[in-house]
């Protein structure tokens, strides 16, 4: 969990030793970690928007040689995909998933109320809102998928979460990741992503609390 911390809040460090040792297999690798980060349940704590504004940070220095289009592009299929995943995961075997012994123990009762009172509040449209909302991305596909949400709404609301979460977050990363007082300052810039992106679902969390007790 540590080495967790530490990869999210020095991503741009650690994505270039992955650049380093694994050069064009980076694409790959970061693509598999969006991917899994929305598409595997379990896995909510992964990094996201952190990862796509110190992708796009890298790729605009010339000297690593990469691409940011090719980033935003694999992002925005990992977004995708990972999402339909999660949803046909908690279409069919989403509740077996809750009642088991292993899996139960990562997909928490908590994130998954926050993610339904997220979803009876905004409808559909929360499937958009959350891609900008780490933890409650990775469980609204589940919830969709257990509200009786057709795949084809779905499917359309995912595709502009997605679209618009990748070139934001990546040509935020590539325009902005560069400026000196950033890249002298960027573990401060990427908690602070971090914190920007948690306030919405911490606040609603605590209104939930507060009005629940007043009943």
């Amino acid at each position: 969990m540590s080495y967790l911390i530490d990869f999210i809040l020095h991503i741009d460090k650690h994505v270039i030793q992955i650049v380093t040792q694994f050069g064009n297999w980076t694409y790959a690798i970061l693509f598999a970690i969006i991917f899994i980060e929305t598409g595997a349940v379990i896995l909510p704590f992964l990094p996201g928007d952190s990862l796509l504004f110190a992708a796009g940070a890298i790729s605009a220095n010339p000297i690593y040689h990469l691409n940011p289009w090719l980033f935003a592009f694999l992002f925005w299929i990992a977004a995708l995909t990972g999402d339909s995943l999660n949803y046909f995961i908690g279409k069919y075997v989403g509740h077996a998933m809750m009642e088991h012994r292993f899996f139960g123990r990562f997909i928490k009762r908590e994130s998954i109320q926050k993610s339904e009172a997220f979803f009876t509040k905004y409808g559909a449209v929360a499937i958009i809102f959350a891609r900008y909302l780490p933890i409650i991305r990775t469980f609204a596909p589940f919830v969709a998928a257990n509200s009786g949400v057709e795949y084809k709404l779905f499917l359309k609301y995912s595709i502009i979460g997605a679209t618009t979460w990748t070139i934001i977050g990546t040509g935020a990363g590539y325009f902005f990741g560069n400026i000196l007082f950033v890249k002298n300052h960027f573990s401060a810039v990427i908690f602070g992503i971090i914190i920007v992106t948690l306030l919405p679902a911490v606040i609603a969390g605590l209104k939930s609390k507060l009005s629940s007790k007043h009943k």
